[in-house]
């Protein structure tokens, strides 16, 4: 027997994830950057990491390659040796998060990252969509 249209589309959306169907905002905290000597301190680097769902390491040393700047993580926070402003900072953080978090296709931040191939690709949880990041 077949089905209709409507019918086809209900069991779907019946499929899908309940996640796709949230309107919330994703808005994650600023980056929290003081400047110490020659210096600079991310101190809410784990809380950022933690909320995007990132490695913290990963995370910095992206940041720190778009800063040309060496890091170390001490505990919850990262340290870069340089001085570099909190706007800058948060720029980068702004960066990987479009790079990184944000699925292209629908947009969500619902996505993790996995390697195949030697190559790192996005494949997000919301859509299923999978693209190649850099």
């Amino acid at each position: 027997m077949a089905k209709t249209y409507e019918e086809m589309l209900k069991r779907a959306y019946d499929k899908m994830p309940a996640i796709v169907f949230e309107q919330k905002r994703f808005e994650v905290p600023k980056a929290k950057v003081t400047v110490e000597g020659k210096k600079s301190i991310w101190a809410n680097a784990q809380e950022i990491a933690g909320y995007i769902s990132r490695d913290l390491h990963s995370i910095s040393k992206t940041i720190s390659k778009d800063l040309g700047a060496s890091f170390k993580v001490e505990g919850t926070r990262v340290v870069f040796v340089g001085k570099f402003s909190q706007s800058l900072v948060q720029t980068k953080l702004d960066d990987y998060i479009k790079a990184y978090v944000i699925c292209p296709v629908c947009g969500k931040p619902d996505s993790r990252l996995e390697k195949t191939d030697r190559v790192q690709v996005l494949r997000c949880l919301a859509c299923g969509a999978s693209s190649a990041v850099k």
